[in-house]
C-alpha cells in the first residue's frame, strides 16, 4: 500500500479492483489542502462531509476544462459512426482516429457559465439529440447563468436539469430547435482494458474542439476530489492530456463510444504543479447509473454504494488510554444507524472494529479501504473487540443513503 504526506476518504467498489493512493488537491486555480486525519475522525453514511468515506486516495487537481424516462435511454440515441480498430498500417491508424474525431467533435459543446464574480468554462457531451448535454457538477456549480456553445458555432442558454455532487455529474438541457444535434453512444466500461488508445475532446484553456490522445493508464481508480471529502470511484486513468476547459468533456475509445468523462488531472503534491499525463475520468457505467436518475428526479435516488451503515473514529494509544479501551487500533464504533446494516447483525457503539473478511482493520482508513471495494447486499464477515472478548458478525451491507 502507497503511503503519501496527507489523508483522506473514499468509500465505494472499482471495477477492477485498485488500491486507492492519495495525494494532494487543488480546484481550479486556486489550490486548497484537504481535510487532515484528525478532521476526518468521524464519518456518518449519507451525509457529505470530509469524514464520510475513510480510506487512502488519490487527491487530484479539479480542470475546468436501462434508462429511466421513456424515450430517453442513456446511450441509445448515439449517432456517431462506430469504427474497427485492427493492427493496421500508420496510414490505417491515422484514419481510424481522424474518422473517430470528425464523427465525435460534434457532439462535444462548450459550457460557459456565469457565476456571482468570475465567468468559468468547461466541456459538455450531448447524449440524446433531444437537448440533453453531461458534463461535470463543478463546471456548473454556483453558475447564475449557463449557455452552450454548439459545434457549428451557435450559442444556446441552458438549464440545469439536475447534479450529482458526490460523483461530479450534472446534466444541463437545450432546446435544440431546428439544429439536428448529434449525440454520443455510452460505450461498456467494465470491458475496457489498460494500454487501448483514447481520445479526449474538449476545450481546454477555452480553445475550442480540442484533441489530445493517449492510452487507458489504469482502471478502477478511487479519487479524492474537492474539500468536502468527495470521493469518485472506479475512475479511468489516462495519460491523454487534460486541461482547464477539458472537465465534462469526451473521454472516447477508437469506435467512437464515450467511455468516460475527464474530470480531474494530479496534482505534485511536492512542488504543488498539475502532474503531466495523469488525469482521470468518470467512467461511462457510472454515467449510465446516475444521468438517468437525474432526468428523471433532477437529483440522485439511488447511489450504489455499500454502507456498513457506522460511525466510526480511529484510535490511537493516548485515545484507548483516556477511554480505557482495550486495544489501540483498530476502528471505534461510535454509534450504530438504527435499522442499518451493522445494527441488524448485532454491531454495537464501543465495539472496535478489527477485520473484515480476511482484511485487517487498524483504522477508518483501513476499514474504507475494505468497504470501497463492495456493493449493497454483500456479506462480509466482521470482527470485533469487545470488551476483553472478540465477536465476529455476518453482515450484510446497506446502501449509502442519497442526500436529500
Amino acid at each position: 500500500m502507497h503511503q503519501f504526506d496527507d489523508e483522506d476518504t473514499s468509500f465505494v467498489q472499482p471495477q477492477p479492483k485498485a488500491p486507492t493512493t492519495q495525494a494532494q488537491a487543488a480546484e481550479g486555480s486556486g489550490a486548497y489542502l484537504l481535510p487532515t486525519a484528525a478532521e476526518l475522525r468521524s464519518v456518518v453514511p449519507g451525509r457529505r462531509n470530509a469524514g464520510r468515506f475513510l480510506g487512502l486516495f488519490l487527491a487530484f487537481l479539479f480542470v475546468f476544462g436501462g434508462g429511466l424516462l421513456t424515450g430517453w435511454q442513456v446511450g441509445q440515441h448515439g449517432t456517431a459512426t462506430p469504427v474497427s480498430f485492427f493492427s493496421s498500417p500508420p496510414e490505417r491508424v491515422e484514419k481510424v482516429r481522424e474518422t473517430v474525431i470528425a464523427n465525435v467533435r460534434p457532439a462535444v459543446v462548450q459550457v460557459n457559465v456565469r457565476k456571482q464574480n468570475e465567468s468559468e468554462l468547461g466541456s459538455g457531451v450531448i447524449i440524446d439529440p433531444k437537448g440533453y448535454i453531461v458534463t461535470n457538477n463543478h463546471v456548473v456549480e454556483g453558475g447564475q447563468t449557463i449557455e452552450v456553445v454548439l459545434d457549428n458555432g451557435m450559442t444556446r442558454p441552458a438549464h440545469l436539469v439536475g447534479t450529482a455532487p458526490d460523483d461530479d455529474l450534472a446534466v444541463l438541457k437545450v432546446d435544440p430547435g431546428h439544429t439536428n444535434l448529434t449525440s454520443l453512444p455510452l460505450g461498456d466500461s467494465s470491458k475496457l482494458e489498460v494500454g487501448q488508445d483514447v481520445l479526449v475532446i474538449g476545450n481546454p484553456l477555452g480553445i475550442t474542439q480540442t484533441v489530445t490522445s493517449g492510452i487507458i493508464s489504469a482502471l478502477g481508480r478511487n479519487v479524492a476530489a474537492g474539500t468536502q471529502g468527495t470521493i469518485l470511484p472506479n475512475t479511468i486513468q489516462t495519460d491523454a492530456p487534460i486541461n482547464p476547459g477539458n472537465s465534462g468533456g469526451a473521454l472516447v475509445d477508437m469506435q467512437g463510444k464515450l467511455i468516460g468523462i475527464p474530470t480531474l488531472r494530479a496534482m505534485d503534491p511536492h512542488f504543488r504543479t498539475p502532474a503531466n499525463g495523469v488525469g482521470f475520468a468518470i467512467p461511462s457505467n457510472r454515467v449510465k447509473f446516475i444521468v438517468p436518475q437525474l432526468i428523471q428526479h433532477g437529483a440522485v435516488v439511488r447511489t450504489g454504494r455499500a454502507a456498513l451503515e457506522v460511525q466510526v473514529t480511529d484510535i490511537d494509544a493516548p485515545f484507548a488510554a483516556q477511554n480505557n479501551l482495550p486495544i489501540d487500533h483498530g476502528a471505534l464504533v461510535v454509534s450504530v444507524t438504527a435499522g442499518g446494516a451493522a445494527a441488524k447483525a448485532g454491531i454495537q457503539p464501543n465495539d472496535i472494529i478489527i477485520q473484515i473478511d480476511e482484511k485487517e482493520v487498524n483504522g477508518t482508513l483501513a476499514l474504507s479501504d475494505v468497504l470501497i471495494n463492495k456493493n449493497p447486499g454483500d456479506q462480509v464477515s466482521v470482527k470485533v473487540q469487545r470488551g476483553p472478548q472478540q465477536h465476529t458478525f455476518t453482515v450484510k451491507l446497506g446502501e449509502l443513503a442519497a442526500e436529500p
